[in-house]
């Protein structure tokens, strides 16, 4: 089969509608009127794996004839290397498309498709109804601050675990250990979804948490000693900030709620009469699913705590809130508050915190006054420790609850007023054995003769 037949385009101009296709040999040739339409196009013949197929150069004269005969010479190129033209004709298009959607993305200031920033956004659009607002607002931070500013601009599969661990290891730098455990958490999640969307990766972050420095243990500091706690409990009742303050002072060792649920409580949930408080399910540390579906918390009150509820409802009780924010109308007390007034009355956050009260009840109600443990986690509000969850253990344990929450808070009336008569377990002074060598030693005869 001859090659270069066409001898020039004057050849090609002559066609005339009805003419047949004009060959140049080895494949290629032209096909006048395309379609019925007004101009030729160029077309090449091959075989693939067995199969003809049929590929278009382009239109005449845009595409001339030299330029059509190095198209197919590209073309056997491929062939010659076990590459089908018309897939690598696809993948080039696909390319140029990814381009173009690419620089209309950035003159959007959007990321780029693919990248690990656009996936890791999709992963974020995907998960954030399952989170609360306040939950959303940290993980995209997260994200924005340590992640996308150093690899968020490569593509998900040109990440290494260099990238990220440089990363972390930036924010370790800050002396923030979690926050770097947390980013390598949330990038392993990203790396999970693009995997799950059909990327063919793996996970560079597994096992990664190895590279990076262990964050200190992450208990919230309590008071657990009897004696530290009385000395505690009447530096509060001798606290000399605002009457709102000093409730939640009195009442969050007592309760046995979190800080948050302490703070944001509103008036409608108590009932004095009868000494209750219903935790509205959405203030209370759940998924966002259960928040939205799940029943209150009830917390039974204590006459000591009615007391102290009883004088604030007086202060505050037209604001709807019981702890409002002083100066801030339709706000709540800061987060902070508690913290702040313990560090005023000299004790550090290494000593205890607001959060920390409830492992002091926790700890204390089981090694001092033998409280069941089911009925102390119960009214934690911590999930029920059954090998089958909630599906068949629902005890609500009521009776016991309201018992233990007036029992613990006579106990600590007690123990601040100096009267409580509950046995508290002391250790003798250590006194290790080796001395007794010191003293034998100077009992010696040759020992005194020389003193």
């Amino acid at each position: 089969m001859g090659i270069n037949l066409i001898k020039s385009d004057r050849t090609i101009q002559a066609l005339k509608r009805g003419d047949g296709r004009l060959s140049d040999g080895d494949g290629l040739y032209i096909k006048p009127f395309y379609e019925g339409g007004k101009k030729h196009i160029w077309l090449f013949d091959y075989s693939f794996e067995g199969k003809r197929q049929t590929i278009s150069f382009g239109p005449y004269p845009a595409t001339g004839l030299e330029l059509a005969r190095e198209k197919k010479q590209e073309a056997k190129a491929l062939l010659a290397r076990g590459i089908n033209p018309s897939t690598e004709r696809k993948k080039q298009k696909a390319a140029v498309r990814e381009r173009r959607v690419a620089e209309e993305r950035a003159k959007e200031g959007l990321a780029v498709v693919g990248s690990f920033e656009e996936i890791a956004r999709r992963w974020f659009e995907n998960k954030k109804d399952e989170w609360m607002p306040s939950y959303l607002d940290k993980v995209i931070r997260r994200l924005e601050l340590h992640a996308f500013p150093r690899f968020g601009h490569l593509m998900i599969e040109e990440v290494r675990p260099k990238h990220i661990v440089d990363a972390c290891r930036i924010v370790e730098q800050k002396g923030t250990l979690e926050t770097a455990h947390r980013v390598l958490k949330l990038c392993s999640l990203v790396f999970g979804f693009a995997i799950g969307e059909g990327k063919d990766i793996s996970n560079p972050c597994i096992g990664m948490d190895k590279a990076l420095k262990k964050p200190l243990g992450g208990n919230f500091a309590a008071i657990t000693k009897p004696d530290e706690l009385a000395i505690l409990l009447q530096d509060i009742e001798n606290y000399s900030g605002t009457l709102v303050v000093k409730s939640a002072l009195k009442l969050a060792p007592m309760l046995m709620v979190r800080p948050g649920e302490l703070r944001k409580a509103r008036w409608e949930e108590f009932d004095l009469d009868t000494a209750q408080w219903f935790v509205p399910s959405m203030n209370l540390k759940r998924t966002k699913e259960n928040k939205l579906k799940g029943e209150p918390h009830w917390v039974p009150l204590p006459t000591q705590a009615v007391e102290v509820l009883e004088e604030l409802f007086m202060l505050t009780g037209h604001t709807g809130f019981v702890f409002p924010c002083e100066g801030k109308p339709g706000k709540c007390m800061s987060d902070a508050s508690v913290n702040k007034a313990l560090r005023k009355m000299g004790y550090g956050k290494e000593v205890v915190t607001g959060h920390g009260f409830r492992a002091t009840a926790r700890t204390m109600q089981a090694e001092l006054l033998g409280i069941p443990e089911a009925v102390s986690e119960m009214q934690l509000a911590h999930t029920v420790p059954d090998a089958n969850g909630t599906s068949y253990n629902r005890t609500q344990w009521l009776l016991a609850r309201q018992e233990m929450m007036q029992q613990w808070a006579d106990y600590l009336e007690d123990l601040k007023l100096g009267r409580s008569k509950v046995k508290h377990a002391v250790l003798p002074n250590f006194k290790p054995v080796t001395q007794r060598l010191n003293a034998t030693a100077a009992n010696r005869p040759d020992h005194r003769a020389q003193a």
